[in-house]
């Protein structure tokens, strides 16, 4: 997927979510429990892979681990702990997962918990299958600089890997499905050999009927992404920062 495909002239970065850091803050139930599942959303497969590089816990350990590290969240309220002015929210969020890995260790004991993040599905064969099945020999982990890039790595693809499954529902929903499969082939999958002229031929329509399409997409995948990116970022601040970094644009 190529980044100048998402800067549109003039485009403004859609304020329609709140971040979790505000949202938790409601006194809305229902919008604080959306937070807190929104928060589990963006962060548990960056979290559970980086346990199991950072800390070489195996994969069933890492899993009560990530889900117990968002029950602390929720018992200690970390969030509200957070200082927007001192740093990215997802570094704060690395640094509590060193901590309460740590501390696990240091009490001697893990524990099994599910937590009250009840509508996010954790789906950790996937994750772990992208992980690569990794067993982490103690000499082969990496700096712990490498492991800070590893995970905004991680973080940036379980931001983009929602996007598309959000953009993926809402084709369905207007039924466009051969949108997003146009999109999912031109953009997705990488493949340099595939034109606008194949995809025409393929899906028997015309080109100016596929340029159409994947205009569409990229216009609506990048306002998903952007709306998901301003949710997880936990100032406005490090959401224009980010919103820049990511995909460009003046940041208004």
């Amino acid at each position: 997927m190529n980044q100048e495909d998402f800067h549109p002239a003039g485009d403004r970065f859609p304020p329609t979510r709140r971040s979790v850091i505000e949202a938790v803050g409601s006194i809305d139930a229902e919008e604080r429990e959306r937070a807190l599942e929104a928060l589990c959303e963006g962060y548990w497969r960056p979290i559970y892979k980086y346990i199991r590089l950072r800390w070489n816990r195996p994969a069933e350990e890492s899993q009560d681990l990530t889900q117990g590290f968002f029950v602390e969240v929720l018992e200690r309220r970390l969030l509200e702990k957070f200082d927007a002015k001192k740093g990215r929210l997802r570094t704060y969020l690395r640094v509590c997962v060193d901590s309460f890995v740590s501390n696990k260790d240091k009490a001697g004991r893990r524990q099994k918990r599910g937590g009250d993040i009840r509508h996010v599905a954790l789906d950790f064969a996937a994750a772990e299958e992208e992980l690569g099945g990794t067993v982490m020999d103690p000499a082969a982990i990496p700096s712990p600089e490498s492991l800070e890039e590893f995970f905004e790595k991680e973080w940036l693809r379980s931001l983009f890997s929602l996007a598309v499954e959000e953009l993926r529902q809402l084709c369905n929903a207007r039924t466009r499905e051969r949108t997003f499969y146009l999109f999912e082939a031109y953009d997705l999958e990488g493949d340099e050999k595939i034109s606008y002229d194949q995809l025409a031929r393929d899906y028997a329509i015309t080109v100016t009927d596929v340029t159409n399409a994947l205009a569409w997409a990229r216009r609506e995948f990048r306002r998903i992404a952007l709306e998901r990116l301003r949710e997880l970022c936990g100032s406005n601040d490090e959401f224009q920062r980010e919103a820049r970094a990511t995909f460009g644009g003046n940041g208004k």
